[in-house]
């Protein structure tokens, strides 16, 4: 049976990202971390916490990374069920991975329709949709927005819908795919790469601007810098405000998204999923 202790500790160095900031989030001191992790990893046989800039769970790490947090999450729902109406037990942080778009158009959305007597802190962190389940995969967060339909291990998914995309360019300032700039939001993104392929056969190479943050990345293409891919909402108030035009009406891009998160009972847990999917029923195709 695992020390409830060395899991914790060990949660806390992947959750702050070293063993002093760790040391500090627990009040004790780096040695006593470092004891903790070392007793941890002789007892598994396994290195379990990879030494860099931040700490980070080595594969047989991830494991527990997930495991900590599940205990840590059902001894929190425990508790709160316990003491009742007398309350006092501070938040629960809830880890939430999602891509850029739908945390700009409809994901706050969600977390603002979770019962506030849950009291969640949300840690949101901010990756492709082709790439948010990594953060599962390794154990650092509890449930992700991805594009990836299947489940990561320890995991459920529920469909959400697909975000529909157009290509949009400020008025006047497209002379062709194959001349004007194409704005990526980084080297992650393969969104506009995809559209392309889909409207020729031919290879294109067109210049590329890389603005990665989903406002700016807007705002890229409304100043004329380039063209790109723009979510359906946005799209449709700029053109009604004479701000962008459409390259290509009738032809778009869709990009199905996916809600994994742990495979677990949770109160918590439940209440994001059911917010979640609501909110995405209202906002995706």
């Amino acid at each position: 049976m695992m020390d409830a202790v060395q899991l914790t500790t060990f949660q806390a160095v992947i959750e702050e990202g070293s063993f002093d900031a760790a040391a500090r989030a627990l009040h004790v001191t780096p040695s006593a971390v470092s004891q903790r992790i070392k007793a941890l990893e002789q007892a598994v046989g396994q290195v379990l916490v990879r030494r860099a800039k931040p700490a980070e769970p080595t594969e047989a790490g991830q494991a527990l990374v997930r495991l900590a947090g599940q205990v840590a999450l059902l001894e929190r729902e425990a508790l709160d069920a316990a003491r009742g109406a007398l309350g006092g037990g501070g938040r629960t942080r809830a880890t939430v991975v999602v891509n850029a778009d739908s945390l700009l158009t409809w994901f706050l959305t969600a977390l603002a329709a979770v019962p506030a007597e849950l009291a969640l802190s949300f840690d949101l962190h901010q990756e492709d949709q082709d790439h948010t389940a990594d953060l599962l995969r390794a154990g650092t967060a509890m449930a992700a927005v991805t594009g990836q339909h299947t489940p990561v291990q320890g995991c459920r998914v529920e469909p959400l819908g697909a975000m529909r995309y157009r290509a949009m360019a400020a008025p006047g300032a497209f002379a062709g795919f194959d001349t004007t700039p194409m704005i990526v939001f980084n080297r992650k993104d393969r969104l506009q790469h995809r559209f392309l392929a889909s409207l020729t056969r031919r290879h294109l190479d067109p210049p590329i601007h890389y603005v990665p943050a989903a406002a700016a990345f807007v705002d890229a293409i409304r100043l004329g810098l380039g063209w790109g891919l723009v979510p359906e909402r946005i799209a449709d108030e700029d053109v009604a405000a004479g701000r962008l035009e459409e390259l290509t009406p009738g032809r778009h891009l869709d990009v199905p998204l996916y809600w994994q998160f742990w495979r677990m009972e949770s109160t918590m847990l439940a209440a994001l999923t059911e917010a979640v999917k609501t909110a995405a029923a209202a906002a995706l195709r």
